[in-house]
């Protein structure tokens, strides 16, 4: 991904609200590189190098560890990683110094401000189509940092300035939402340039994507049918992915996946027990797990997207559309077309979709029978649950779903997570006094 080298220098601009500036004499100034629509696309690709890129540092490696961590799905190999060990801990043992709650948040705050740059200069790039693939691409940025900091905090800031007042996770996800509407009408009306495709990196379908988040985000935002709609907008035989080569890797398989030194799948259930444990000769198991044979001593149990520092991640997979229309019918009562969807994904025996190299790119269908079980909003709610939580397996979405399904939560009996939100990073609070109080657990 050689569009990645040149961003470095763009990438150390200051956004936050510290007042001293300190000049490169060799780099472009923010104001050379909004002005112009090769500067404006230059930022779209540090948005998904910030997003993806740099190993531990990454929004996408501490998406998926907190959230796994938090959860169960995912095992402590080497308690001599003490920032991940505390999270599996849970409980008092994550503080506001803890690093990977600190990654989260400053990166994912930094994705976000360095959208809302793009999004403010993206009238700088004159030709229309150019100009509606920065503000889509930019959109869909800003929407995956709002999306990852309201999973996992009770509220953030929306505005890039000194002591920014925090709003609700609701109202992040609905600006989140609001900005790729409007990203999708521009779109829509000006068909992306070929100029804009031949530098951006490789990999979105900008316009299935922004469809895609809006169905995620519109869900976990309680708006269900927006999501319905959003989510049956998306074409389910399009691939959208962040792109890595030995150079720019993949993060997951960089840090954990590709070793046993940090963490590996919980067990082959990928910690899932009771109603949510996984049905025998589930086809999706064996593509995310060293089943059958087991892993070497030297090999993680996990795979699924994670095989190769070159391994493409998805953005969002076909089945989380499907899954996302099943809850969302289930949530209004309308417990037929939620079945009807549901059996869609568990029914399925399509192949896994994979690149030329052989690396994943969705997993093969769940090859099982149609639901058979009540049919109750409740206990489809479970099924539902149960299939998102095979199907978006270290994707980052654990803790949010633990949630919002109304699972046991810490100090209950049969507690499936170790926290609700995390604490505000130390960094925040010494530098925002509208920081709000940290939740107790």
């Amino acid at each position: 991904m050689k569009k990645y080298t040149i961003l470095a220098a763009l990438l150390a601009l200051s956004l936050g609200s510290c007042n001293k500036e300190y000049l490169n004499p060799s780099a472009a100034s923010e104001q050379q590189v909004v002005t112009s629509s090769d500067g404006l696309i230059t930022l779209c690709n540090g948005l998904q190098a910030r997003y993806t890129t740099g190993g531990a540092l990454s929004v996408l490696y501490n998406s998926v560890a907190a959230g796994g961590l938090s959860t169960k799905e995912l095992t402590i190999l080497n308690v001599g990683n003490i920032e991940e060990y505390n999270v599996s801990l849970g409980a008092g043992s994550v503080t506001n110094s803890n690093g990977v709650v600190r990654n989260l948040w400053t990166q994912a705050n930094l994705v976000k401000a360095n959208a809302d740059l793009v999004l403010a200069n993206a009238g700088n790039a004159t030709e229309a189509g150019t100009r509606s693939g920065i503000v889509a691409y930019a959109s869909i940025f800003r929407a995956l940092a709002l999306g990852t900091l309201a999973q996992f905090f009770e509220s953030a800031p929306l505005a890039v300035q000194e002591n920014a007042a925090f709003v609700p996770r609701v109202q992040l996800l609905q600006n989140a939402v609001a900005q790729l509407e409007t990203a999708a009408t521009q779109l829509a009306a000006a068909p992306v340039s070929a100029d804009f495709n031949a530098k951006i990196v490789p990999g979105i379908d900008l316009p299935n994507t922004i469809q895609a988040l809006i169905a995620r985000y519109s869900l976990q935002a309680g708006d269900y049918d927006k999501a319905l709609a959003a989510a049956g907008r998306v074409d389910l035989t399009k691939r959208s992915v962040f792109n890595f080569d030995d150079n720019t890797r993949n993060p997951l398989f960089e840090v954990a996946f590709g070793n046993r030194n940090v963490f590996e799948p919980f067990n082959t259930s990928l910690g899932l027990t009771g109603a949510l444990a996984p049905e025998s000769g589930d086809r999706r198991l064996p593509a995310l797990l060293r089943i059958s044979p087991g892993p070497l001593p030297t090999q993680n149990l996990g795979t699924g997207f994670f095989t190769a520092n070159s391994a493409p991640i998805p953005v969002y997979l076909p089945n989380e559309m499907i899954l996302i229309r099943a809850e969302a019918y289930a949530r209004k009562n309308d417990v037929p077309n939620a079945i009807t969807e549901l059996n869609r994904v568990r029914t399925s025996t399509a192949a896994a979709a994979a690149t030329s190299t052989g690396l994943l790119l969705t997993l093969p269908g769940a090859g099982l029978p149609a639901y058979s079980g009540p049919a109750t909003q409740a206990d489809v709610l479970t099924d539902i649950l149960r299939n998102r939580s095979i199907e978006l397996a270290f994707q980052g979405f654990r803790l949010d779903d633990n949630r919002r399904f109304g699972r046991p939560g810490p100090g209950a009996a049969g507690a499936e997570r170790n926290r609700n939100f995390y604490p505000y990073p130390r960094v925040e609070r010494e530098n925002n006094s509208q920081t709000p109080t940290d939740p107790l657990i």
